[in-house]
């Protein structure tokens, strides 16, 4: 999948991302990563001890699908949130260089998106209802 221009102009410009992971009874696990982003992978990792972490061992595990939350607030007053949710296939370990320094990542291959408000618009009574989805099952 592709991210827009604004979409890879956002993810580059941000660094810290929630990472969720399927542990071993199928309960979510979430955590705040370091991330990169190439155009093209997520990066997440770094050092050598990371492969004894949570997200590395239930991917490990066989429990690839992952979610990536990534999103700001740029101002509480007026109230300006912006993000984008990421769904995705993660893989291990890939021995690289990152920001965080040479060891060991995952690379997650985004498999579906959504962003809001990346224009950074202020949120109010008028705008939220409007640009809301309901999802039912």
């Amino acid at each position: 999948m592709t991210f827009t221009d604004e979409e890879s102009a956002y993810l580059r410009s941000q660094s810290l991302a929630r990472l969720a992971t399927l542990d071993a009874d199928d309960q979510p696990d979430v955590m705040p990563v370091a991330y990169e982003f190439d155009g093209t992978h997520f990066w997440v990792g770094g050092g050598q001890t990371v492969v004894a972490t949570r997200k590395f061992r239930n991917v490990a595990a066989g429990r690839a699908k992952v979610a990536l939350v990534v999103d700001d607030l740029p101002s509480p007053d007026p109230f300006v949130a912006r993000g984008i949710r990421v769904y995705g296939v993660a893989e291990q370990p890939f021995e690289r260089t990152g920001m965080v320094g040479p060891g060991v990542y995952l690379r997650i291959t985004p498999t579906m998106s959504w962003s809001w408000n990346l224009a950074g618009e202020p949120v109010g009574e008028s705008w939220y209802p409007s640009r809301r989805a309901v999802h039912q099952p």
